[in-house]
């Protein structure tokens, strides 16, 4: 129950009651239960749709399941997302994309980075079928998160951070284990689910291999960016014709 309730206070705002004293690699164990913790949120975010759509018509709806949906994970993936967009598009030395990422000020390129990709899961929102939304934000939610799993395992940019505690506690084990939920949910979505799931694989892996070239490794900020543009490439996937 630790563990549920650490991964559950690391990736939301919902309450998680109140947790014992952690100790160092907590987060990395605390793993297993992040592809959970999107069904979780998936699911809250679905049934906000649900309400919102009958009041609203569709944009303000769609605009109104987006905003739950940042809000209910703290924008802190959104966070992370601006970082990179700062530090890893930078023209400085490696050393110094480091020192821009950890800075809590956002540039010009994360401002431009946050309002593309929230534009753009804007759009695709609006435009997946209605009968298929429930399956695909839990899918979005739920494989964006396993994959963080598979990015701890990359060489870390440093040696301290969140990103080194979470690698230092993550075990294979916990890996495959917690792959068990993506699976069904790419097996209960068909082909399409499998297609969208293969291309944000390779979005995440290109994030890392990017993040490598520029930096040496991945950081948590990484991580975070690794969730939001896997999250977008399977709303794309389902919104394209």
């Amino acid at each position: 129950m630790k563990y549920l309730q650490l991964a559950f206070s690391l990736l939301t705002i919902l309450p998680a009651g109140s947790l014992r004293k952690t100790e160092p690699g907590d987060t990395g164990r605390a793993a297993f239960w992040f592809p959970l913790v999107g069904v979780t949120v998936g699911f809250i975010t679905v049934v906000g749709w649900g309400i919102f759509k009958l009041i609203f018509p569709l944009i303000p709806t769609t605009v109104l399941t987006l905003a739950l949906w940042v809000i209910l994970t703290g924008g802190l993936h959104l966070d992370g997302l601006a970082d990179c967009c700062d530090g890893l598009l930078s023209a400085a030395r490696p050393e110094r994309r480091l020192k821009i990422m950890s800075d809590p000020h956002i540039g010009t390129f994360g401002i431009v980075g946050l309002v593309f990709v929230l534009l753009l899961k804007l759009s695709a929102l609006y435009a997946i079928d209605p009968t298929r939304m429930f399956q695909v934000v839990l899918l979005a939610l739920t494989l964006s998160r396993w994959y963080v799993l598979l990015a701890a395992k990359q060489p870390l940019a440093r040696t301290e951070g969140m990103a080194a505690d979470f690698a230092a506690g993550l075990s294979r084990k916990s890996i495959f284990a917690a792959a068990v939920i993506p699976l069904a949910l790419i097996v209960w979505g068909g082909w399409d689910s499998l297609l969208a799931g293969m291309l944000a694989s390779l979005a995440a892996s290109g994030i890392i291999i990017f993040s490598r070239s520029r930096i040496g490794g991945v950081t948590g900020d990484v991580f975070g960016s690794i969730i939001e543009i896997s999250e977008l490439t399977i709303l794309m996937t389902y919104a394209a014709r």
